[in-house]
């Protein structure tokens, strides 16, 4: 997800910036993989590029381009711990269905029924409309105050206080009449999963997933942690290339806090499809899908908090993505058992850069 609708042209970039060539983590000549980083950085202008790539015998392969820290010029660290944006909503949506498969939540009923009050017209939207963007509500993000920059990111917000910078909005469609992506609908999930819970959101998905999933490298970091655990690249903004590394994450919450590390994610990724996570049920109603492409990318469908891609190779992925200042993340796993985790350490100012970290995916799934 991406936090803010400015760039960071308007911050001055403080301290000389130290320019490396790209790096390889693995030995012998670059594959296809490798080269796919090298233009990111070369060609696309990223900073630095982590990838990980588990391929279908269970190997796993790591690499690296560009440089982590643009002060010092030091390399990237091998599956360094990166914020994952968006992604956090597959984690909140794993919880949610969880809770349906306990029967505690009904996906087609109405959100209203279990946070009254809350939602302007939460009688006509359903659980599954939130998860799937089909809701209508107006994405927070869009209308977040013209602050500047240095002082939004480290400024602490309440999930309440998101919503209602949705809610003074009025609604872009009519429920279940359209898809739009909205990180409203998360911020909703996240406190109806405390609400039937009784437990703070960080620790169910903390217990819930992190923990069943058996996920070392992942947290959803606390309250005032502006911090990333190391190893970790630092994250830069726009074209100047502004440090945004240190930032109050509660801008996304439900929607978008949480950090990990590229082998990490692959991991999630595959206990959700292998069925750790979800009954047989439930990951079938999370599979179920809508066209997203007009607001994602060409061929992205979209189901309940899980979004599928076409490979070139045939078949198709399941991941989801996230943007948030300083980071982009990119990937998902296969059915039969691969995985591809890419992180870029900036969020592409130029619509192609987009595209072309998806088409690094694609190449790391089908060399």
């Amino acid at each position: 997800m991406t936090f803010l609708r400015r760039t960071a042209a308007s911050v001055a970039l403080i301290g000389s910036i130290v320019l490396v060539a790209p790096a390889q983590a693995q030995a012998g000549p670059p594959n296809q993989v490798q080269r796919g980083l090298d233009s990111l950085v070369t060609a696309d202008g990223f900073p630095g590029a982590l990838a990980a790539v588990r391929q279908r015998d269970g190997r796993t392969r790591d690499y690296t381009a560009g440089v982590g820290d643009l002060r010092t010029g030091a390399r990237p660290q091998t599956d360094g711990y990166v914020r994952i944006g968006s992604n956090t909503k597959t984690f909140t949506a794993v919880v949610v269905l969880q809770l349906v498969g306990e029967g505690r939540i009904g996906l087609d009923e109405p959100v209203g029924t279990y946070l009254p009050g809350l939602v302007p017209n939460g009688g006509q939207i359903t659980v599954r409309q939130l998860l799937q963007h089909t809701s209508g509500l107006a994405n927070y993000t869009d209308f977040i105050p013209d602050e500047e920059l240095e002082t939004a990111l480290h400024r602490y917000r309440e999930p309440r206080e998101l919503l209602d910078i949705a809610f003074a909005q009025a609604p872009d469609f009519a429920p279940g009449t359209s898809w739009k992506y909205s990180n409203t609908g998360y911020i909703v999930l996240g406190l109806l999963i405390q609400r039937i819970s009784g437990r703070p959101l960080a620790e169910q998905i903390t217990q819930r997933v992190i923990d069943r999933a058996g996920l070392r490298e992942t947290y959803f970091p606390g309250v005032g942690d502006e911090s990333i655990r190391t190893p970790h690249p630092r994250g830069y903004e726009g074209p100047e290339r502004v440090d945004l590394t240190t930032m109050d994450p509660s801008w996304g919450w439900a929607a978008g806090q949480m950090i990990a590390t590229p082998s990490d994610l692959n991991r999630f990724f595959r206990a959700l499809l292998g069925g750790s996570l979800l009954g047989p049920a439930e990951l079938a109603q999370m599979r179920t899908t809508v066209d997203a492409s007009a607001g994602l990318w060409p061929g992205a469908r979209y189901g309940l908090g899980l979004a599928s891609t076409p490979l070139s190779c045939g078949g198709v992925y399941w991941g989801h993505g996230g943007d948030i200042p300083g980071f982009e993340t990119r990937g998902g796993a296969t059915e039969d058992g691969r995985a591809v985790a890419i992180a870029v350490t900036s969020t592409p100012w130029e619509e192609a850069a987009h595209q072309h970290v998806i088409d690094t995916v694609d190449a790391a799934f089908c060399r």
